[in-house]
This record gives structure tokens, sequence and C-alpha cells, in this order.
């Protein structure tokens, strides 16, 4: 019972939509009806809103990192932490706020690997930052950062239930972000700074 609950709340702070919530807040159009239509920091980044960009970084990070932080100092068992992880990144990915249609995870994904670890969270988000940096690709930075997460994750604290849930995060990652690895290989995804559709 202990683990079901702990992942119906880790799921339910996981839904919380920062990216419409920090838009609607700030008097900016939804995410969703511009761009890639994705209600993630890069989207929202398209609004010309480095603020509201930010923020939603941070409200989606934070969630992540709050949920399994809060599932630790609670002494939970590593298992029922994983358990925690995956549903908090999940709830972002299918937040019930939004008709089960959510963002990619990609910043929830690292405030949970923050959580787990610390050197964990600072390799995957380096890992993106110098990915993005480099090529100014953000999908390709978490493509990346999603791969080198279980490898890290398996480093630093073996091949127990946190990398089980690193590697399914791992896998859900690759899959949200189909539609761009096809743009990728087209040469046709756009870059951080590149106008997609101005949102009106």
């Amino acid at each position: 019972m202990t683990a079901v609950l702990a992942a119906i709340i880790a799921y339910l702070v996981g839904s919380i939509p920062f990216a419409v919530v920090v838009t609607r807040a700030m008097g900016l159009p939804d995410p969703r009806s511009y761009g890639s239509g994705n209600p993630g920091t890069t989207n929202v980044l398209r609004s010309g809103s480095k603020v509201a960009a930010l923020l939603t970084l941070v409200g989606d990070a934070a969630k992540g990192w709050v949920a399994v932080w809060g599932a630790m100092k609670l002494g939970l068992a590593v298992e029922v932490v994983a358990i925690v992880a995956l549903a908090a990144f999940l709830g972002h990915v299918f937040s019930l706020w939004l008709k089960f249609q959510g963002g990619k995870g990609v910043a929830t994904a690292a405030g949970v690997l923050l959580a787990i670890d610390w050197r964990v969270g600072l390799a995957t988000v380096g890992t993106w930052i110098l990915v993005v940096v480099a090529t100014r690709y953000s999908s390709l930075g978490a493509l990346v950062a999603a791969a080198v997460a279980p490898v890290t994750v398996y480093a630093f604290l073996g091949a127990g239930p946190l990398f089980v849930a690193s590697l399914a995060m791992c896998a859900v990652l690759v899959w949200r972000h189909q539609a761009n690895i096809g743009k990728l290989l087209r040469g046709e995804e756009s870059r951080i700074g590149e106008k997609k559709k101005a949102p009106s």
C-alpha cells in the first residue's frame, strides 16, 4: 500500500503542467498552440519569453526532484523510491491535467536524477548542456543525455531498482523524441534560437 500511495502522489505531482501554468499566469499563448505543440521548456522559449521558459524548466525539474527527495527523506525502500521516480516522470509525460497528453519529460527526468544522486544528475545535465552548446539541438542533447543516464546510474549505484527506472525513463524519452529523430536524420530539426512558428 505504501508503494501504491507513494506512486499515486508522485504521479500527481509530476502531472503539474508548469508550461501551461506559467504561460497562463504570464498572459502568454498556450505552448500547445504553436511550435512543436509540446508543453515543455524548449517550446515555451519560442514564445519569446526567456523568463517563462526558465520558470517552466525550474518547475518541471523541481517536481521530479521533490517527489524523489520526499520518498528518500521518508526512508522508503529503494524499490519504492525507484517507483516514485518513474511515476513522477510518467506524470509529466502523461499528465492527468492535460488529458494524458504531457511533455517529453527531459527536465523532469533531470530533476529525478539529481534527487537520486547528484553525480548522476550533474553528469546527465552536463551532457545535455555540452551537446546543446555544440549543436544547438535541444532534442539531440536530450537523446544523448537519456542514453548517458542509465550508464551513470549503473556506474555509481549498480544494477538495482534505480538502474531499471533509469532505463525505463531512457526508453520513454527516446520514444517521445521519435519525430525529432526523424527530423534530425533529414536535417529538418530546428535549432535553439530559430523561429519555428511565431505564436499569435
